[in-house]
């Protein structure tokens, strides 16, 4: 659904005047389109100096791009940020979540962010990544912390065989830690604790984390009992805490109220005899997906969350401990827009006109799962003015396979590209074969130059893991 202030935009180009102009100077995550997007003198969408239509005939649709500027200039603008307002050292880890695949990991790599991976796959993603760029076994543990409300023991096996950070969620994790390293050398196992604060975000209730009722991390009053264990156990080098309260969030308020908790734990930590010094704080941090959302800039966020982090450590008499954030969402989310070809359409006289395209809810689950809102344009129509009204519908064998709802849109035909903004995050990653629809290619941009980073899947891909009994052959003999 497209709110009704979306009428600011009379045409394609509208997003791109208000957006995109004194690149330098906005946050990424404040953007609608990637920092790159221009209009051509024929009309077409421009982004990394690569048109859309030709991106669309080259590589098909529904076609993933990704703008390499704009993801680097939100690595540097986390990293700087960091430095500047911080004063004590820091490190920004990538959401892996949000998007991976080699290409992402390895232009983050090169940022010098690290990674929060929360599966085997994503962790030997990165690492397949970061060892063809040359990176060292030592230096890809350093950067990654492997996250997890119910790792499995392949899993921890794999994270303490790499010497990787390991954030515990809870006491079977501790517990089958200390059984799988009782044969290593003494504080062999990096870990973080994740707790969970009890602070309530205005989020979707499916992405909120921080709250009491929620699946992730130790509760508070079971903080001290932990922390006790913790310290009998010599296999374990516990060298901070970890939270999360959620995602797609726009207040600054609760990322305060969480430093202070985080570091009043890190000072009862220290008053049982552990002293910690690594404070992780999460990511959350929101973008924007229509014009109606107004979310902090990446400045704003830092400065707000090292500057309490520094209060809370100054109140409690602690020295600044390594400040560890990860954002995921709000890094590669406006980078990346999703280009569809528009196929049938279906009018109801007096109640809807249905625009269908060719994909839907396996390339973009977020609106059917989440209500999630998006905002649109017609990729080859960037100044026509916008004159209807239309529902986006998937192609998925499910009515509730509806894109955007109340879509403004110049004159729409079979054929034209229609484009849908801020699907950098949480599309590719979450993306199904549902119908037995093969997932979207997915290309780089960026000066011209469009590279294949996710190839197209074919029919033979969608049965390529499947299995055909011998007895359901014919002529099988029983």
């Amino acid at each position: 659904m497209v709110s009704k202030s979306e009428h600011i935009f009379r045409t394609g180009q509208d997003y791109i005047s208000k957006y995109t102009n004194e690149i330098l100077q906005k946050s990424p995550n404040n953007c609608l389109l990637p920092l790159t997007s221009k209009t051509t003198e024929d009309d077409f969408l421009e982004i990394g100096e690569c048109n859309i239509k030709d991106l669309v005939e080259k590589f098909g649709s529904p076609l993933y791009i990704l703008d390499e500027k704009t993801l680097r200039t939100s690595c540097k603008q986390y990293r700087d940020n960091f430095k500047l307002y911080y004063k004590g050292s820091s490190q920004v880890i990538y959401a892996s979540k949000a998007w991976s695949c080699l290409s992402v990991v390895g232009i983050i790599a090169t940022e010098n962010l690290g990674f929060d991976v929360v599966s085997g796959g994503e962790f030997h993603t990165v690492q397949i990544a970061m060892s063809k760029l040359g990176y060292s076994e030592i230096e890809i543990a350093n950067r990654v912390y492997f996250h997890g409300n119910n790792k499995s023991l392949d899993e921890l096996e794999l994270a303490i065989k790499a010497n990787c950070n390991i954030v515990v969620d809870n006491w079977l994790e501790l517990q089958n830690l200390v059984e799988l390293g009782s044969c290593l050398p003494e504080k062999s196992i990096r870990i973080l604790l994740r707790l969970t604060p009890g602070i309530e975000c205005h989020t979707h209730e499916y992405i909120k984390t921080g709250h009491v009722n929620s699946k992730f991390g130790f509760n508070l009053n079971d903080f001290e009992t932990v922390i006790n264990y913790v310290i009998k156990q010599k296999v374990l080098n516990c060298r901070g805490l970890h939270s999360h309260i959620g995602s797609q969030i726009f207040e600054k308020q609760p990322h305060r109220d969480l430093a202070f908790i985080l570091v009043k734990l890190l000072k009862k930590s220290q008053e049982l005899g552990l002293t910690l010094s690594e404070l992780n704080i999460g990511g959350g941090l929101g973008i924007s997906y229509t014009s109606d959302d107004n979310p902090p800039s990446i400045e704003e966020w830092v400065k707000n969350v090292s500057e309490s982090v520094m209060e809370a450590c100054l109140d409690s008499n602690l020295s600044f401990p390594k400040l560890i954030a990860e954002p995921g969402r709000s890094l590669i989310g406006s980078a990346g827009v999703t280009a569809y070809t528009v196929g049938s359409r279906k009018e109801i006289p007096g109640l809807h006109t249905y625009l269908a395209i060719d994909g839907g809810m396996s390339d973009n689950p977020r609106p059917i799962t989440y209500q999630s809102l998006y905002s649109i344009l017609i990729g080859n129509k960037m100044s026509e003015k916008i004159t209807e009204t239309f529902i986006i519908a998937g192609k998925h064998c499910e009515s509730g396979d509806i894109i955007i709802k109340d879509a403004q849109l110049p004159q729409t035909h079979t054929g034209d590209i229609l484009v849908v903004m801020g699907t950098g995050a949480y599309n590719y990653s979450m993306a199904s074969n549902y119908n037995r629809i093969p997932r979207p290619a997915a290309v780089l941009v960026n000066h011209g130059e469009a590279n294949l980073i996710v190839r197209r899947e074919t029919y033979d891909d969608l049965v390529k893991q499947d299995c055909l009994p011998q007895r359901l052959l014919p002529n099988c003999i029983l």
